[in-house]
């Protein structure tokens, strides 16, 4: 067995490793570069021997140069969970759009291509890989808890021994989706340390932190402001204000603002699988609750009037919630926001969500006072509140419960998607415990 790391290894996008076994070549995923990683988006390594592409979920730091790799001929199943397929094209549509300004006959003919080559999965069932002259591999995504379709995926070896990839793991006790649950046996573990050296807020708090910010709009005014990936975070953010707005009564004319194209999509697709939902939310749906899709939702579909709602919301200063993407402030509808609202101080920004080095989230993040946004020098007034309990990432106790619970150890833990201070300080966590750790 050999292991190839075509990015993400030592950063948290790019996602795209290679697992070489006899005559197999199998790729796991094949991202976008973000943030302060500028590295082409052409595919730098040989692709003729690959057998299979295995996509572990739908973000875009996961599928983001799949166009690029099928535009220099790749022509092998793309395997996924059911839901993963369903997102697949969504994200890329979106991404095209952003990255290339591709007509939508030109994106549609790509899809396609793409589309041809999906091969849906059903949770826990074994399938084959079959390679010329090599032993078949057995291949099966499991639950992983990050959004919805994410899974972690067990490799059968030849020799009957178990490889991991663990995607990206979500943490645990989220209400809309299930823990994940480790493997039975991983005799090699590749696993993410996005928060490998850090704990999250936990998540029955959140919703506490969130429901004060929202008084304390109430109270004197001014937007909240929240920066929110299109798949995952978006959802879990409707989720809680639905919770909060059902217990506590909150205004009902607090205008709940969903401008994201993309994320109302995703959103539909949420509830088409809603099978996929973890307990607490189907128990919402059985008291003939809708969790996502609330009457105090206001859905903002075309730009005009997007504008409309900033330059409004920038007149007047009244109170409103506004979840829109990108989650990181690289692009996207919540710029817009930004740039109008950033100098206020009324302003609460939440984000809810990983910031990457190199972004303008981590910018506004780290406390920057002035940012440039569209070539404009912008002075930040407003209050920026980080909250981790939205993370859609497994923290450091998540992590090491999932190793933990492997039996018996794995005989390598390989550690990837995460900067060097997080995999350095996991790293020291599972060496303490008796692993040997590959970074």
């Amino acid at each position: 067995m050999e292991l190839i790391h075509h990015g993400g290894k030592h950063t948290v996008t790019g996602s795209c490793h290679e697992i070489r076994v006899e005559n197999h070549a199998i790729l796991i995923d094949c991202g976008l570069f973000q943030g302060a990683d500028e590295r082409p988006l052409d595919i730098d390594f040989a692709i003729e021997h690959l057998t299979a592409l295995l996509l572990t979920h739908a973000h875009i730091d996961h599928i983001g140069r799949v166009p690029w790799l099928v535009g220099e001929d790749f022509h092998q199943p793309i395997y996924c969970t059911e839901a993963t397929a369903e997102l697949v094209p969504l994200m890329l549509e979106d991404g095209l759009k952003l990255q290339l300004g591709l007509t939508n006959r030109e994106i549609q003919y790509v899809l396609n291509n793409i589309d041809c080559l999906l091969r849906p999965q059903p949770y826990n069932q074994w399938f084959t890989l079959e390679a010329d002259e090599s032993t078949p591999l057995k291949v099966r995504f499991q639950p992983a808890g990050h959004i919805l379709g994410s899974a972690y995926i067990e490799i059968e070896l030849p020799n009957g021994e178990v490889v991991v990839f663990s995607g990206d793991l979500g943490p645990s006790n989220t209400p809309l989706l299930p823990d994940p649950t480790s493997p039975k046996r991983a005799d090699y573990l590749l696993i993410e340390t996005t928060y490998g050296n850090k704990r999250h807020d936990e998540i029955e708090s959140r919703s506490e932190r969130l429901l004060a910010i929202i008084q304390r709009s109430l109270a004197d005014g001014g937007a909240i402001l929240i920066p929110a990936f299109s798949v995952g975070r978006t959802q879990e953010l409707l989720f809680d204000i639905e919770q909060l707005i059902h217990q506590h009564q909150i205004d009902a004319n607090l205008p709940i603002i969903l401008d994201s194209p993309m994320a109302q999509k995703v959103t539909e697709s949420y509830r088409n699988f809603k099978t996929l939902w973890g307990k607490e939310a189907k128990e919402r749906l059985a008291n003939q609750r809708h969790p996502l899709a609330f009457e105090q939702c206001i859905v903002v579909d075309d730009h005009r009037s997007h504008l409309k709602i900033v330059n409004r919301l920038k007149s007047t200063g009244e109170a409103a919630i506004v979840v829109a993407a990108s989650g990181m402030c690289q692009g996207g509808r919540i710029m817009d926001y930004l740039k109008a609202l950033l100098p206020d101080e009324r302003t609460d920004i939440l984000l809810a969500g990983y910031q990457a080095q190199g972004t303008l989230g981590r910018a506004i993040e780290n406390g920057e006072m002035q940012l440039e946004i569209d070539m404009e020098e912008i002075e930040v007034n407003a209050q920026v509140h980080t909250m981790s309990g939205y993370s859609a990432h497994a923290d450091q106790a998540d992590l090491l419960q999932f190793v933990q619970a492997i039996e018996p150890k794995p005989k390598q833990v390989h550690l990837i998607h995460g900067e060097e201070q997080s995999r350095a300080e996991f790293g020291e966590r599972l060496r303490a415990l008796g692993y040997e750790v590959i970074d």
